[in-house]
């Protein structure tokens, strides 16, 4: 079976020789544009599940990074030099079986003593540091704007009408969940009183003939829940954590009254209030998971037999605890971003972003303090399926003026989301797109990776895809390490494959463009691509 109308750019043959390897001849992939690629029709296995982000295109005709074979056929046995990646996100489980031998300890600093002995203005901060100290719920910024009355007048007014439509969406998501959630159990408890067993399966419940009307109504309503699992106890699981999350987001993000920030003891509205936070950037409950699994993606250790393995082999992830259970604050990042650059990280992973910002010049001054050392930075685009050249839709961070035309900093690169599906379903329904100001797509859904407590599970988003990326510019930086970030930045850019297929946006199939339409570069990154590309720019260095 193929896919018609599909279109690979492909580049011209390029022959690269490894210094210590032999001489291998090498080809950027593809090498011509075509007309048709085989589709994956057969369900993956588990480990191609769980690893599906790595395969190749052309061979696995699954859309991932083409990892595997850029460490068969480029890395091999290849030496690199060590990079330090920071992950500017929430907490990271430090001692993860399938992090902890690869988590940047800072070796000027002497632990536990409680004094900055590399005077760099952090006490303590062995691994990273934690500028949110032991907060961790928070709100959205549109909700603090309210709370503090901030803003000028029009956008507190925009402030107050995204927090009422939010408010109204998630109270009544809320009691749908709570109402579908009570029938599910009484039907559940109803068809294991019938069958007189704690545990039945979809087929028992099938078989199911009866004239009792309250039964048969029972045993329709777990028929209908088949369609979203065929296990009820992970359907049950899946709503109480759906009510969990949406009565989370009403009692902290969109509640106009609460303070996280108060147990901090800093005012997060003036960048010069330093001291705050503390040496200890490891997660504070196990909820706070998305450090983890971003540190996971980029650098969990390769080939030692447990979860997962990382993108990069040669990488030390920094972690800064900067980002809380809600909308991030600009001084933090600021500051995340500036401790970074300050202690040696040459990537910077930011899985996180928001929709207003009350201090962007203060990030915006830390990014161009980044590019000025020549640091890279990796930005998911966002998970609101929305069109980021509209300028209705402006997010933070961004790189641009405000008006989606200008970029400030060319170390700034933003990752939208694919699927493993490959075709007309391949970007997620959930990304953000845009031909200014998206530059580049990766595998985003479905990933698995760490989990704090030495655990693993799948998630899924555009903070998925960034760490893709990040993952890929940490291979070229250890391996090429005269390549600036710039340079970085534009083989990511223009070493990816592209496709003139049309791609469903928003989740809505009314709404398509050509896949080379949605982000700047209109290409999904490649490692095996961007490792050639990376070894020719260097050689002419």
């Amino acid at each position: 079976m193929t896919l018609k109308h599909l279109k690979l750019a492909f580049y011209a043959i390029l022959t690269l020789s490894l210094a210590g390897c032999g001489s291998t001849n090498l080809v950027l992939t593809p090498l011509e544009k075509i007309d048709t690629v085989p589709l994956k029709v057969s369900e993956l296995t588990d480990e191609e599940n769980k690893s599906w982000g790595h395969a190749d295109l052309i061979s696995d005709t699954i859309p991932g990074i083409s990892l595997n074979k850029a460490y068969t056929d480029i890395i091999k046995n290849k030496k690199g030099k060590k990079v330090i990646v920071a992950v500017l996100d929430a907490g990271i489980d430090l001692g993860h079986e399938d992090l902890v031998d690869v988590i940047w300890t800072n070796k000027k600093e002497r632990p536990g003593n409680g004094l900055d002995d590399d005077n760099n203005g952090y006490i303590d901060d062995i691994h990273g540091y934690n500028f949110l100290g032991e907060a961790y719920n928070e709100q959205m910024e549109y909700a603090r704007i309210l709370r503090l009355n901030k803003g000028d007048r029009f956008v507190q007014e925009k402030a107050k009408l995204e927090l009422q439509k939010e408010v109204s969406t998630y109270t009544q998501n809320k009691q749908q969940y709570e109402q579908i959630l009570s029938v599910v159990k009484n039907a559940d408890n109803a068809i294991k009183k019938y069958l007189g067993k704690d545990f039945y399966t979809k087929k028992d419940v099938i078989a199911i003939k009866t004239e009792d009307q309250a039964l048969a109504q029972n045993v329709s309503v777990i028929r209908q829940m088949y369609s979203i699992s065929d296990s009820i106890p992970d359907v049950i699981k899946e709503f109480t954590e759906g009510i969990t999350y949406f009565t989370e987001r009403l009692n902290y993000h969109f509640n106009k009254d609460f303070d996280g920030r108060k147990i901090v003891g800093d005012d997060p509205y003036d960048l010069m209030d330093l001291g705050y936070g503390n040496g200890n950037p490891k997660n504070r409950v196990k909820d706070e998971s998305h450090g983890t699994h971003v540190a996971g993606i980029i650098a969990a250790e390769r080939n030692n037999g447990l979860g997962v393995n990382g993108v990069a082999n040669n990488v030390e992830i920094m972690s800064i605890r900067a980002v809380p259970n809600g909308d991030e604050y600009d001084k933090d990042i600021a500051l995340g971003i500036r401790y970074a650059v300050d202690n040696g990280a040459t990537i910077i992973n930011a899985s996180f972003g928001k929709s207003y910002s009350l201090n962007s010049d203060w990030v915006y001054d830390a990014l161009k303090y980044a590019a000025e050392n020549d640091v890279l930075f990796v930005h998911g685009s966002g998970n609101d399926g929305l069109d980021m050249d509209d300028s209705n839709n402006l997010g933070y961070p961004n790189d641009h003026d405000g008006k989606g035309k200008i970029e400030f900093v060319d170390n700034f690169i933003s990752v939208g989301a694919l699927t493993k599906e490959y075709g007309s379903e391949m970007v997620a329904s959930y990304s953000n797109y845009g031909k200014v100001n998206v530059d580049v797509f990766a595998p985003g859904s479905h990933i698995y990776s760490t989990m704090p407590g030495n655990n693993y599970e799948f998630q899924d988003g555009t903070s998925m895809a960034a760490p893709m990326v990040t993952g890929i510019a940490a291979l070229i930086r250890s391996y090429y390490p005269k390549l600036k970030a710039a340079d970085v930045k534009r083989i990511l850019i223009e070493s990816g494959l592209s496709s003139s297929s049309s791609v469903i946006l928003s989740g809505n199939t009314e709404k398509t463009k050509p896949f080379d339409q949605v982000s700047k570069s209109g290409k999904m990154v490649n490692a095996y691509n961007a490792l050639i590309m990376a070894s020719n720019m260097s050689k002419n260095l």
